[in-house]
C-alpha cells in the first residue's frame, strides 16, 4: 500500500524485529513499516512508525507493508469483557477493511502514462491540478507559438512523481539536504529508493509568482534536449504542495567555484574555456536549433550548473519566453533580471530578444575570464562597471590584465583568453544591433580566425542603486538573484 502521511523516521533500527519493537513498546505506537532501502552500493535501513490518524493512506500495486498494531488481551478477562472486546476487534476490523476497499478504488483512478514510482497521489487532487495546468498551458503566453508541426495544446509528456518518494528522498526535506532558498521556494538533495540522486525545488506555498515560474519549468524544459541545459525528471502536486525534480548537480553553481578566492583555483583555462563554449552552444540552440525560440531572460553565473566534469548546464527557465517564427522581440512591462546582466533596452524599457541574452552572455564571459564579479565589481576606483573596464584595458591593448591569475591560462592558450574578451565586448555592446548572434559567436570563439569587428565602449549598466529604479523586489535561490524593476 501507499504508507499515510504524518510518520515518525526512527533512527539507528537495523532489521525489522527492532523496529517492530520500537513499535510494541511505545504506547502511542499504532502500526509501523520497515524497508531496506538501496541507496548508492550501500543497503540503508528504515523504520517508519504511526503514533496518530492514518492521513492519505492508499492501496496501491507494488506498494510497501503497512504493519498494524493489535492489543494483546488478557486471558483471564471475563468471557463478558471479552466478548465486549472481540465484537470491538470486528467492529475495528470490519471499518479498516472498507477503508482500504475505499482507498484502493481511489487509487485505481490513476493516470496509465505515468510508469514506474513515478504514481498519481491523492487521484481527484491531481486530476483537477493537472486539468488547470493544462488549461494553463493552453492560455499561456507563447503556448501558442510553438514550432510548425507540434500541437500548441499539447502538454510535455512529464512524469508525475509520487510525493511520498520526495519526502523519503529527502529525509522528509531535512536542513541537512537543502542546497539553496529562494523567494520562489527552496532547493534539496535527495535519493530516490533505487539510488539516484535528484535536486528538488519546493515551491513556497501561495506564491503566486512562483506558481508561474512552476508551470513555465514545466511548459518549456521538458519539450528541450541538450547536453547544456539542466535535465527535468518530473514534477509532483500534492495538495498545496507544488515541486519540481531535475538532475543532480553534484558541483553547484558556477559561482561557487568563480567568485570564491579558494575554490576558483580549480578552474584552469581549459575548464573555463569548456564552460563559456557549453553556454554559447545551449544559447544556439535555444535560439534557433530547437523545436521551440526560447530568450531565456535571466542567464546569469548563479544559473549555469557544473555537473561532475565541470560541464556548464544551464538552469531556471522560470522567467523564459518562446517566441513565434517570424516574431524577433517582445516588451514587458515588469521586467524580471539580475543587476549587473540585463541589456538597456530591457532594463529602461522593456524589451527583450535573443539579443538580450547575447548581452547577458558577454557579461558572464567577461567575468569567467577575469573571475570578478560585474554587480559588486571595485577593482578599479575610475570605472563603475567590470565592462567599462574590459574595454579600457582591451582598448589600451592590456587585455592580459584583464585576465584572472588563478586561472593559471598558459601562453599557449593566452590567446583564446584574449579572443573570449574580444567576443565578450562584441556581445555587451549598448545597441542590440551591433551584437552578433549566439552562432556566430560560437564560430569567432572556435575558430581562430580573426575578428574583424572592433566592439564599441559600453556606456550602459544598471547597478543596486540606480536613480531610474523606482521599485525593485529582490529574490535569490540557490545564491541566484531575481530582480523585479517597475519603471517610473
Amino acid at each position: 500500500m501507499k504508507l499515510p502521511d504524518q510518520f515518525v523516521r526512527v533512527r539507528n533500527k537495523k532489521n525489522m524485529s527492532e523496529c517492530r519493537s520500537e513499535c510494541s513498546t511505545n504506547c502511542s505506537c499504532q502500526a509501523f513499516a520497515y524497508a531496506d532501502l538501496n541507496v548508492g552500493n550501500a543497503t540503508v535501513p528504515r523504520c517508519l512508525v504511526w503514533t496518530g490518524s492514518f492521513v492519505d493512506a492508499e492501496m496501491i500495486i507494488g506498494g510497501e507493508d503497512l504493519y498494524l498494531k493489535i492489543v494483546n488481551f488478557n486471558s483471564g478477562a471475563s468471557s463478558g469483557k471479552s466478548g465486549r472486546r472481540k465484537i470491538l476487534l470486528l467492529v475495528l476490523s470490519i471499518s479498516a477493511a472498507a477503508s482500504a476497499l475505499a482507498c484502493a478504488l481511489a487509487a485505481w483512478k490513476f493516470d496509465e502514462q505515468i510508469k514506474g514510482v513515478f504514481r498519481r497521489t491523492k487521484s481527484e487532487e491531481l486530476v483537477r491540478d493537472s486539468n488547470s495546468i493544462q488549461e494553463f498551458l493552453n492560455n499561456f503566453s507563447g503556448a501558442n507559438e510553438v514550432a510548425k508541426g507540434e500541437a500548441a495544446d499539447q502538454a510535455p509528456q512529464l512524469p508525475l512523481i509520487n510525493f511520498e518518494s520526495l519526502v523519503l528522498a529527502t529525509d522528509n526535506f531535512s536542513v541537512s539536504n537543502k542546497l539553496g532558498e529562494g523567494g520562489f521556494g527552496i532547493v534539496y538533495k535527495g535519493i530516490l529508493q533505487g539510488g539516484q540522486e535528484i535536486a528538488i525545488k519546493r515551491l513556497i506555498r501561495g506564491s503566486g509568482q512562483g506558481l508561474v515560474e512552476f508551470k513555465n519549468e514545466i511548459n518549456l524544459i521538458a519539450r528541450l534536449q541538450h547536453r547544456n541545459l539542466v535535465k527535468l525528471l518530473g514534477y509532483c502536486i500534492h495538495g498545496e504542495e507544488k515541486l519540481l525534480a531535475y538532475e543532480y548537480m553534484p558541483n553547484k553553481s558556477l559561482d561557487f567555484f568563480l567568485f570564491d578566492p579558494v575554490q576558483k583555483a580549480k578552474l584552469d583555462w581549459g575548464k573555463r574555456f569548456n564552460v563559456i563554449k557549453g553556454i554559447a552552444r545551449a544559447l544556439v540552440y535555444l535560439h534557433q536549433d530547437s523545436r521551440l525560440r526560447i530568450v531565456h531572460r535571466d542567464l546569469k553565473v548563479s544559473n549555469i550548473l557544473l555537473d561532475k566534469d565541470m560541464n556548464p548546464k544551464i538552469s531556471d527557465f522560470g522567467m523564459a519566453r518562446i517566441f513565434g517564427g517570424n516574431q524577433n522581440e517582445a516588451n514587458t512591462k515588469r521586467v524580471v533580471g539580475t543587476y549587473g546582466y540585463m541589456s538597456p533596452e530591457y532594463a529602461m524599457q522593456g524589451l527583450f530578444s535573443m539579443k538580450s541574452d547575447v548581452y547577458s552572455f558577454g557579461v558572464l564571459l567577461l567575468e569567467i575570464v577575469s573571475g570578478l564579479q560585474n554587480s559588486s565589481f571595485h577593482l578599479a576606483p575610475d570605472f563603475t562597471h567590470l565592462l567599462a573596464y574590459a574595454w579600457q584595458l582591451w582598448n589600451e591593448r592590456n587585455a592580459n590584465d584583464f585576465i584572472d591569475p588563478s586561472s593559471n591560462t598558459q601562453s599557449c592558450y593566452l590567446d583564446e583568453a584574449l579572443r573570449s574578451i574580444h567576443v565578450g565586448l562584441l556581445c555587451v555592446q549598448d545597441s542590440p544591433s551591433d551584437r552578433p548572434a549566439m552562432s556566430s559567436v560560437v564560430f569567432m570563439l572556435e575558430n581562430e580566425t580573426a575578428i574583424s569587428r572592433t566592439p564599441k565602449k559600453p556606456i550602459f549598466t544598471i547597478q543596486r542603486n540606480d536613480p531610474s529604479v523606482e521599485n525593485l523586489e529582490t529574490y535569490s535561490l540557490n545564491n541566484m538573484t531575481i530582480t523585479t524593476i517597475e519603471g517610473r
